[in-house]
């Protein structure tokens, strides 16, 4: 009766609306046809347009955007709905980029988008997209349309991009991974993951950056897809004629980079997301680290032992059993109970303090910390409005929104005590975040993403990221004019622009070893130079011939740190004998003498965009055999290391690119282009500096400053042609070098075979405090007759070894040596 009521009720309403007669059909959903989730892809293009650099392109639905960044970069950009996210990225630094000319030409089939470098040809009928250099080379193309696939239960799109694995391409980069350095035939994850005792090909660790190089025919392209969420990179894994990336949400948005050489390529991915801040000279020096020094006593002894043995070392790490119950920023009065009076001491003999903060809270009402984040409303909290809460350190905690920018701010004046007791450097961990018995926060946990919002999916990458930028921001403040040090275990693309990295808990193995050598090429050519091991392994014992080889290796890693966890012996370079402690004593020591020359890395790193170290495949990209090499690098561009990796290696077999080397121990000289066999003697790594170069050296100190330097040793290695080599200095701790306080030398050698000239050139308003340099004249193949500096004659001196010698003014412009 109802029904016929309500059935009555509709026709009259019918017949009082326009008087006809409709027959009705009632169904339970009014929606007749729902779509079906699945795949879909961009079709024919039907409409483009501009606007300003960006150029559109629809197929009715969807959009594309095709945006001019550089002359070398372009920012591809899908649009499933034909609308656009707000354009917002954490990774990208804020420069202004310079564009010389762009423009779009209509073809019969296709659009072509053009600077004065590169291409973007966008094909009519299937909206495949390729990119090639302005004579028409192929650098990179689409195997199908991007496509996208919409998610039910979160909105929004898993996003997909497939892309022509060409034959013999070989696939760099994408951060810290723990596999070989040619990615081709990976399939590989980016979710940040606390991996303790990871092992070879696990995947995926502590840090994500979609950065990758692709290198055809001996020339290179890079490809950084800039999304937060999980994302995967199959490399010709699952087909070897295709390479795709793809996200679980998110836009699918990428940069195309174009090359032709690696190099360039890195360099160009630095004017987007950044270089690293300049560390404050301490900060490379040699670092000791256990899990835990404690208490006081203990970390004298360690400091005491190091003077008195004399071992160089610049910073001793306070891990969380510093802190009273784990609480971030409070100190163990039992353990340490004056802890300023402790650090001034330290500091007066030379060390640094660095001490760990995580960013798990301990909810305690009686702690100060708690009580400000939870009434100012700055912690997580659940999709429901519960507070997110998990057991790490402390116990039960909740976990700051450093997605916040005011939750950043008030991180960041946290430090404020910590500071004003002395504390030099901070060592932000468990930052991935890390939570026990569950891994990391569940998806549903909500984060302001600065305004933008999202859950965890979307921020979980980048929360290690902002919580030591928080960290950097907040200490720039309160060390004022100092440079602070910062250290992070989790990362996402840009991070380099607050923080070093580590690769995290490794083990003491040779296996790690080798891994360890794979993981920082890898990193330093993905944007993060400022990285490093735990020397020895973080978890394991090693025995005092791996231990030694990997200070060794640790020598030429831009971060030098000895880490250990709890439960392992000590760690500490005279642990393992007298005979292991004089070995690991030289290598701490050539760390110290080369300070100004790896300085000079990091400026040019921070100011040029070079990564620090080079793996072959990057220095000679143009021989094929080189892309598959791994155990040989550069570290900048005139120390080439190959670090022994096998226990009770004699020799081992060495590239040497092109050009003439001298091993450092004798100076002995070697042909480039080749193999060589190398002896591996235990106090001996196979090192070699390039022919041309000019090489300043340190005097050895026990901690970086400790001694005026009253002239500079210059060491000049003979080569035939032109080399540039330079040399950089300002205060070594200020931001003075921002307003061009600073010395950056150029030296030119040319070398023929009667004669080498050296000219330099200065710039920067830094004044040194030394007035000469010493210069050692290495691989001459003459004999000395004549040194004029500047037009006038120098005095020249032989030692014992036959090595010449000669001093000159520290301004000079040329010198010419003649035989």
């Amino acid at each position: 009766m109802l029904e016929d009521d309500n059935l009555n009720q509709t026709t009259l309403n019918e017949e009082e609306n326009d008087g006809t007669l409709e027959s009705m059909h009632h169904v339970n959903n009014p929606v007749l046809d729902l779509p079906k989730i699945e795949k879909k892809y961009l079709e024919t293009i039907v409409a483009h347009n501009q606007n300003d650099k960006s150029y559109y392109f629809s197929d009715g639905k969807a959009k594309v955007e095709i945006k001019i960044v550089t002359d070398e970069i372009v920012r591809v950009r899908l649009a499933p709905q034909g609308t656009f996210l707000e354009d917002f990225s954490y990774a990208l630094a804020k420069k202004d980029h310079r564009v010389s000319i762009h423009q779009c030409k209509e073809e019969t089939d296709h659009y072509l988008v053009h600077t004065n470098t590169i291409s973007c040809k966008i094909n009519k009928n299937d909206f495949l997209i390729s990119f090639a250099d302005r004579s028409g080379k192929l650098f990179n193309a689409d195997l199908a349309p991007m496509h996208w696939e919409e998610n039910p239960d979160f909105g929004g799109y898993y996003v997909y991009s497939t892309k022509v694995a060409f034959e013999n391409e070989a696939f760099y980069g994408l951060g810290d991974k723990a596999t070989k350095l040619n990615l081709r035939g990976k399939r590989l994850k980016n979710w940040n993951s606390d991996t303790y005792a990871f092992a070879y090909d696990q995947d995926p660790l502590y840090k994500t950056i979609p950065f990758y190089i692709g290198l055809k025919d001996g020339e290179a392209y890079g490809i950084f897809f800039d999304n937060t969420f999980k994302t995967y990179f199959d490399f010709a894994a699952e087909d070897p004629g295709k390479t795709s990336f793809w996200s679980e949400g998110g836009e699918l948005q990428y940069y195309y980079i174009h090359g032709p050489h690696i190099i360039d390529v890195i360099r160009r991915y630095h004017t987007l997301t950044g270089t690293h801040y300049l560390p404050p000279l301490w900060a490379i020096g040699y670092h000791q680290c256990r899990w835990s020094y404690y208490p006081e006593a203990n970390v004298r002894k360690v400091a005491e032992e190091f003077r008195k043995r004399q071992i160089p070392c610049d910073a001793i790490y306070l891990d969380i059993d510093y802190m009273e119950g784990y609480r971030c920023f409070t100190w163990n009065k039992q353990y340490f109970p004056n802890p300023k009076n402790m650090i001034s001491d330290l500091a007066n003999d030379g060390f640094k303090t660095v001490v760990m903060i995580d960013p798990g809270i301990k909810v305690d009402e009686n702690y100060w910390v708690f009580r400000e984040g939870k009434e100012n409303k700055y912690f997580c909290r659940r999709g429901d409005d519960y507070f997110m809460e998990g057991f790490v350190w402390p116990g039960r905690c909740q976990f700051p929104d450093f997605t916040n920018p005011e939750v950043r701010q008030w991180w960041g004046t946290l430090y404020q005590g910590l500071v004003e007791d002395g504390v030099a450097g901070f060592w932000n961990d468990m930052n991935e975040p890390a939570v026990f018995g569950r891994g990391t926060f569940p998806d549903d946990v909500r984060h302001q993403y600065d305004g933008h919002r999202g859950s965890h999916r979307k921020a979980h990458n980048v929360y290690g990221m902002q919580m030591v930028r928080a960290t950097y921001d907040g200490l720039k403040k309160l060390y004022k004019n100092k440079r602070p040090f910062t250290i992070t275990r989790a990362a996402y693309a840009g991070t380099q622009r607050y923080s070093s990295v580590w690769t995290g808990d490794n083990l003491a193995s040779w296996e790690h070893l080798k891994l360890g050598t794979l993981q920082l090429q890898r990193l330093s050519t993905s944007g993060m130079s400022f990285c490093g091991t735990d020397i020895g392994g973080f978890t394991g014992e090693p025995d005092g011939e791996l231990f030694t080889r990997w200070m060794q290796f640790g020598v030429f890693s831009p971060f030098m740190r000895v880490h250990s966890a709890g439960d392992t012996r000590d760690r500490e370079p005279w642990s393992f004998g007298e005979d292991w402690e004089k070995i690991n004593r030289k290598f701490i020591e050539l760390r110290y003498k080369l300070l100004p020359y790896i300085y000079t890395c990091f400026w040019e790193q921070t100011k040029y965009g070079f990564p620090i170290l080079r793996p072959i495949s990057m220095v000679e990209q143009h021989i094929p055999t080189n892309w598959q090499r791994e155990e040989e690098f550069c570290f900048g561009d005139k120390i080439l290391v190959s670090p022994v990796l096998q226990p009770g290696q004699k020799s081992k077999i060495v590239y040497l690119p092109e050009g003439t080397w001298f091993y450092y121990f004798n100076n002995e000289i070697y042909v480039g282009g080749k193999e060589h066999t190398i002896a591996t003697p235990i106090d001996e790594m196979p090192i070699f500096i390039r022919g041309g170069s000019v090489i300043p050296e340190y005097p050895v100190m026990q901690y970086t400053g400790e001694k005026k330097i009253e002239e500079l040793q210059l060491n000049v290695y003979f080569a035939e042609g032109v080399t540039r080599s330079y040399v950089y200095s300002d205060h070594g701790d200020t931001f003075a070098y921002e307003q061009d306080i600073y010395l950056e030398k150029c030296f030119t050698v040319s070398g023929l075979k009667e004669s080498l000239s050296i000219k330099q050139t200065r710039d920067g308003l830094f004044t040194e405090r030394y007035e000469e340099y010493k210069l050692q004249l290495i691989g001459l193949p003459f004999q000395v007759k004549k040194v004029k500096t500047d037009g006038i004659d120098t005095k020249v001196q032989v030692d014992e070894k036959g090595r010449y010698w000669i001093n000159v003014a520290r301004e000079f412009d040329n010198i010419l040596i003649e035989g």
